[in-house]
């Protein structure tokens, strides 16, 4: 530790009376926190609670319309996130604000040339890229291109770019989003290696488990204000999830059992797909979804999951293999066959395929279905006032939170994106469900209702396939696992006869079976 390191304790940042407001909404109403030195302080709350915001105060994205910040019990300005930077703030965004086709060294100085004359020194540039990746066991190498990095190598480039800026106030933005969960226990020791050396790191989440794993203190917020403060030490995830919602938040979900084997109404046999470069993604790959029954998809990202889902749901080509629907051959079906036949999808990137942003809630709660009546017209016509009953049936259903239905798609919330999406797929009345990383992004209150839906046509009957990151969520809510690895199936459990040391070791093509 040097001696800049040794002189940081005490309180590093203050908050008082923070007020954001955007055009008559309030965002943030009156917030004050404090932040120490040598502290991980979790921000909690739920999507759309003030979090971001708050701390993009701080960071002089936003301008706060009220409120006083203090550095070191100083009063400032951050009028940019120049100015933060200088003061010793960074932020790690949720969405990387990295240059893809440049270098990891080149990435540390972007913006910052005028700094270096017209000459960059690139030696000592990667000499103290190295010195921080050994100081906090971040492994960054500063020759390699973003582009070529993997979502947890770019979160680490991050960091030491933040680090490398001098940031001694690190805000970390929902960090383990995008992280597999093999990733999450290295990337917390890397935080834990920041706190020790004397960094203030904020912590902004709204997984509990997490935030309690990593925290020191924990702040809630709720609806733009500040609910309180405790000690994560003192803290359950009950107590936690209370102060998020405002209400009892159930984590036991009712499970009802299959008495027996049901009918088969998904069925895979030997597909096999290619990735969008052509690579081969998933090979010969087999398995059969009954009625009433979910089957989770467990595996490290870039596995295959995606190119398995896009192919079964007839958006990509299969090489090979055959998909069946309720004893019917789709194999290789447009999707709006497949939707006709009884087969929904949920896509696990909801702004790429689930929803066209710009278009209201009621054309979304639509698509995929605008050629059929009441909606359509004629060939190319279509019936507002039949649009719009319909939507605000689904909005009152699956309480969707939302000004009206014909607010467009890009000004809701995440969680009410997607319930949009849920509502429009499960009113179909599918025979089988197909839901890639349902509850991603998603607060605890919004978690909580996608397993309810999903719950709730198992009991129905559907067929469901879950394709999850979230080891928890698969050991909840499925009746089988199968885990992918490098395009195969490598073994399949029951959630009570395994753990999740056993399927993650799989996961990572330890003991390796014929599924």
């Amino acid at each position: 530790m040097n001696n800049r390191e040794r002189s940081l304790s005490g309180e590093a940042v203050r908050l008082e009376g923070i007020v954001k407001r955007f055009s008559g909404v309030t965002a943030n109403a009156g917030i004050d926190l404090s932040l120490n030195y040598g502290e991980v302080h979790g921000l909690l709350g739920e999507n759309g609670a003030g979090k971001t915001v708050l701390m993009s105060v701080l960071y002089g994205l936003y301008r706060p319309t009220e409120g006083q910040i203090y550095l070191k019990d100083r009063p400032v300005a951050i009028s940019s996130p120049a100015v933060a930077i200088r003061a010793g703030i960074g932020m790690v965004h949720q969405h990387f604000m990295l240059v893809p086709r440049l270098t990891v060294a080149d990435n540390m100085v972007v913006g910052w040339e005028t700094l270096w004359g017209p000459f960059l020194d690139r030696s000592r540039i990667r000499r103290r890229i190295g010195e921080l990746s050994e100081q906090y066991g971040l492994e960054v190498d500063p020759s390699a291109r973003v582009e070529e990095l993997s979502v947890g190598e770019q979160q680490r480039v991050e960091i030491v770019k933040a680090l490398y800026r001098g940031a001694e106030v690190l805000i970390l933005d929902e960090p383990t989003a995008t992280l597999p969960e093999q990733e999450v226990e290295s990337f917390f020791a890397t935080i834990r290696a920041l706190r020790d050396e004397g960094k203030a790191v904020v912590f902004i989440t709204h997984k509990l488990r997490e935030a309690l794993t990593i925290c020191d203190r924990v702040t809630v917020l709720r609806k733009g204000e500040k609910v309180g403060t405790v000690p994560a030490s003192q803290a359950t995830e009950s107590q936690l999830a209370e102060m998020m919602v405002g209400r009892e938040v159930v984590f036991e979900v009712q499970r009802e059992r299959v008495a027996s084997e049901g009918q088969p109404l998904l069925r895979v046999e030997g597909l096999t797909a290619v990735d969008d470069r052509g690579v081969p993604a998933v090979q010969e790959v087999g398995f059969t979804v009954h009625d009433h029954e979910i089957v989770g998809v467990a595996g490290v990202q870039g596995n295959g999951q995606s190119e398995l889902v896009e192919a079964i749901c007839g958006l990509s080509r299969l090489r090979q293999g055959q998909v069946m629907v309720d004893g019917e051959d789709l194999s290789g079906a447009p999707p709006r066959k497949m939707a006709q036949a009884g087969l929904v999808h949920i896509p696990e990137d909801r702004h790429r395929r689930g929803l066209i942003l710009d278009f209201s809630v009621g054309e979304n709660s639509i698509l995929g279905r605008q050629y059929e009546s009441p909606f359509a017209i004629g060939q190319v016509g279509q019936s507002k006032r039949a649009i719009a009953g319909y939507a605000r049936e689904l909005v009152e259903r699956f309480n969707i939170v939302v000004p009206g239905v014909r607010t467009p798609a890009r000004a809701l919330s995440g969680g009410n994106q997607q319930r949009v999406i849920l509502a429009r797929e499960l009113d179909r009345k599918p025979k089988v469900i197909v839901a890639a990383q349902p509850t991603r992004g998603l607060d605890v209150a919004g978690i909580e209702f996608v397993w309810e839906q999903l719950l709730a046509m198992r009991r129905e009957g559907a067929a469901i396939l879950l394709v999850s990151m979230d080891l928890d969520e698969l050991l909840t809510l499925a009746d089988r696992l199968v885990v992918m690895y490098q395009g195969k199936l490598v073994g399949e459990r029951k959630p009570g006869e395994t753990d999740k040391q056993e399927i993650g070791l799989l996961m990572l093509g330890g003991a390796v079976e014929t599924a």
